[in-house]
């Protein structure tokens, strides 16, 4: 009886965590290359897009995996700008060594969330409040983050 008890406080306490933790979503923000330039003195936004897309899933989180393939994709879509496979790589690991769920830091994997929420794979309901949120960051900032001033 006791341990039957105990299985459902537990799962209350896991369902009612998992609404919490929904509800912390902040809305998107991107900063374009945190703590690194856009791109160059005479192209100032080369790389920026790299680096925004790279924010949607920072701020989005999820598994360690997921910030592997993201830390990837920047670093690939950097070589492509730039054709500088140094470059490319100095900021591949820049987020490998920064951007930890561990460091509470406005950049961090997860930035979106509370901090504390770690490396989880992200639910139905805040995948769909993910979508939503970036939904509504677009229609409000059609230009993006990177437009060329």
């Amino acid at each position: 009886m006791q341990g039957s008890f105990l299985i459902r406080v537990f799962a209350c306490v896991f369902l009612v965590g998992g609404w919490a933790v929904a509800a912390d979503l902040d809305d998107f923000t991107s900063d374009g290359c945190s703590l690194f330039p856009n791109g160059t003195p005479e192209d100032r936004y080369q790389w920026c897009d790299c680096c925004f897309n790279h924010d949607i899933a920072y701020w989005r989180g999820g598994t360690e995996d997921e910030r592997r393939e993201a830390d990837l994709a920047l670093q690939a879509c950097a070589l492509q700008r730039t054709k500088s496979k140094a470059l490319a790589d100095t900021m591949y690991y820049g987020v490998r060594f920064g951007g930890s769920s561990a460091f509470p830091t406005w950049y961090r994997w997860g930035y979106g969330w509370k901090y504390g929420r770690g490396d989880m794979p992200l639910t139905e309901k805040e995948q769909k409040q993910a979508d939503d949120k970036l939904d509504s960051y677009k229609k409000s900032h059609p230009e993006g983050y990177c437009r060329k001033q």
